[in-house]
């Protein structure tokens, strides 16, 4: 769906992508399968994949900030801000940080769930 959807239907990038992806079985309970992103940072190549898909389709709007969530959001948001010129904000998880009120963090990712 996605790929169609954004015109990379048949794109060779996307099967390495895919296959660079580790699968572990009955992980963390029987019947998951987990689907181990980390494996994605050890090809630099399907790194630079990733990084250049997403460029690719957000390069021509105005983005000034990316905002990226823990824990994935730390892997990938800053490669992509970095390529299209923008800030990277990287949003933690109440608590996470000394001295911040988490109320805000509460209200704040309250406001982006929608």
């Amino acid at each position: 769906m996605f790929a169609a959807e954004y015109g990379l239907k048949g794109d060779p990038r996307l099967e390495a992508i895919s296959e660079a992806i580790r699968v572990v079985p009955h992980f963390p309970k029987p019947g998951i399968m987990f689907q181990d992103i980390t494996t994605l940072f050890l090809n630099h190549k399907v790194f630079k994949d990733i990084v250049d898909i997403f460029v690719d389709r957000y390069k021509n709007m105005t983005i000034s900030v990316v905002a990226g969530i823990e824990a994935r959001g730390f892997m990938f948001g800053p490669s992509i801000a970095l390529a299209i010129g923008a800030k990277f904000v990287p949003l933690r998880k109440p608590g996470k940080l000394p001295g911040i009120n988490k109320d805000f963090f509460f209200f704040f990712f309250l406001v982006l769930s929608d």
